[in-house]
C-alpha cells in the first residue's frame, strides 16, 4: 500500500521541503535536555535530501523504558519507528526520527513531539496516520502529523515545555490514578508548596536539581522556569511547570522537594538555599527523586515561523472518523 505516496523526481526545495543545506547535523545532543540514558545512539545526520514530517504524539509510560531509542526493554522511539517502518518502507537511518524530550523510563506524554523525514512526498496525510496508529500498541497514540518547513526541529525548535505532574492527596488512593498520579499519605500544605514553588520561576542554575546521566552528553545547567502552578483539584494536586528546558529528572527532584515542604517537613525558603549550593548531594539530605509515573510531558512549544505549513504540501491530519453510507440493521 503506497498510503498516498508521490513519486518525485528531485525532493528537494521546488516546492519548500526539506534540503541538504537547510539542516546540518541536527540530530546531535542537545545540551542539557530532559533526557533520559541511551544504550543505542540514534541517527545523527539527517541533512539528506527530502521531506519533514512533525508527528505529535501521546503515550502511557508505563511499559516502556522512557523515550530515547533502545531495542530491550523497549521504548517509545523503537516502538514508533517499527511501525514507519513498515509503512513507509525506509530504514530508521533513512528516517531521522527525533524526539523532543527524552522522557524517562515510566513517564506519560499527551503532548510529545518528534519529526522524520522521507525522500518522497504524500498528497495526503490521513491514509499514513491511520496505518501508524493501526499498526502502534494502544498505549502509543499519533495524535497529529503534518508536513513542516526546513527549519523545524522537534527537539532545537523548542521555546517551552510544559509538565505536570499529579499528587493523590487522600488516606485512599484512588485505583483508577494509580498509574497517573503519586499517592500521598500525608496531608500537603498547598499553599507553602505554592510559596516554595516561587522560588522556582526564572533563569537559575539547577546543578543541585539533576541527576547523573550515564551518557555522554554534558548539561548546561542553567534553564528558565516561566511558571510553576501548584493547582489543587479535589484530591488531586496538579503540579504544572513550564521552562526553556529541563535536566535529566529536574521536574521529579524540583517536585520531591515540594513534597517536603507540603509536608511541613521543611521550610519554603529552603529551595533558594539548595539552589545556591548547585551540589546535588545536598538536595538528597532532604529528598529523593519523586516516582515517574506522575509526570507527564503535555506541550511542546514552538515560534510560529517554525510551524507553518511549507508550499504545496498536504493538509495536516488529526485522524479521520469512519462512516457508513445507509444502516446495515433491519428495520423492526
Amino acid at each position: 500500500m503506497s498510503y498516498g505516496v508521490v513519486s518525485l523526481p528531485s525532493p528537494v526545495c521546488s516546492n519548500g521541503f526539506l534540503h541538504s543545506s537547510s539542516t546540518n547535523k541536527l540530530n546531535v545532543g542537545l545540551l542539557g535536555s530532559d533526557d533520559t540514558s541511551n544504550t543505542v545512539k540514534p541517527p545523527t545526520d539527517d541533512s539528506a535530501p527530502g521531506f519533514k514530517w512533525r508527528l505529535v504524539i501521546a503515550y502511557e509510560g508505563t511499559r516502556y523504558a522512557g523515550w530515547q531509542f533502545q531495542t530491550s526493554p523497549p521504548t517509545i522511539q523503537c516502538i514508533v519507528e517499527k511501525a514507519l517502518i513498515r509503512v513507509t518502507k525506509l530504514e530508521r537511518e533513512d528516517l531521522c526520527l527525533v524526539g523532543a524530550s527524552r522522557t524517562d523510563t515510566g513517564v506519560h506524554a499527551w503532548g510529545q513531539v518528534a519529526h522524520f523525514i522521507t525522500p518522497f512526498n504524500y498528497d495526503s496525510l490521513e491514509s499514513i496516520h491511520a496505518a501508524l496508529n493501526g499498526l502502534l500498541p494502544s498505549d502509543i497514540r499519533v495524535r497529529e502529523i503534518s508536513a513542516a518547513v526546513p527549519e523545524f526541529h522537534a527537539r532545537f525548535s523548542a521555546r517551552s515545555k510544559i509538565y505536570q505532574y499529579k499528587i493523590y492527596d487522600d488516606s485512599i488512593m484512588d485505583p483508577f490514578q494509580r498509574h497517573y498520579a503519586y499517592h500521598s499519605v500525608y496531608r500537603l500544605n498547598t499553599t507553602l508548596m505554592r510559596e516554595a514553588a516561587k522560588f522556582f520561576i526564572g533563569k537559575h542554575d539547577f546543578s543541585a536539581f539533576v541527576n547523573a546521566s550515564r551518557n555522554d552528553r554534558v548539561p548546561v545547567p542553567v534553564k528558565n522556569i516561566f511558571r510553576f502552578d501548584v493547582i489543587e483539584m479535589g484530591a488531586l494536586i496538579q503540579l504544572e511547570v513550564e521552562g526553556s528546558g529541563f535536566l535529566y529528572r529536574q521536574v521529579r527532584n524540583m517536585v520531591a522537594l515540594l513534597l517536603q515542604v507540603g509536608k511541613e517537613a521543611i521550610p519554603p525558603d529552603i529551595v533558594p538555599k539548595i539552589l545556591a549550593t548547585r551540589d546535588r548531594k545536598v538536595l538528597a539530605k532532604y529528598a529523593l527523586s519523586a516516582p515517574p509515573h506522575g509526570l507527564c510531558l503535555v506541550e511542546v512549544n514552538y515560534n510560529e515561523e517554525h510551524l507553518r505549513l511549507p508550499v504545496g504540501c498536504p493538509a495536516t491530519s488529526f485522524g479521520r472518523h469512519h462512516t457508513i453510507s445507509k444502516c446495515k440493521l433491519p428495520f423492526y
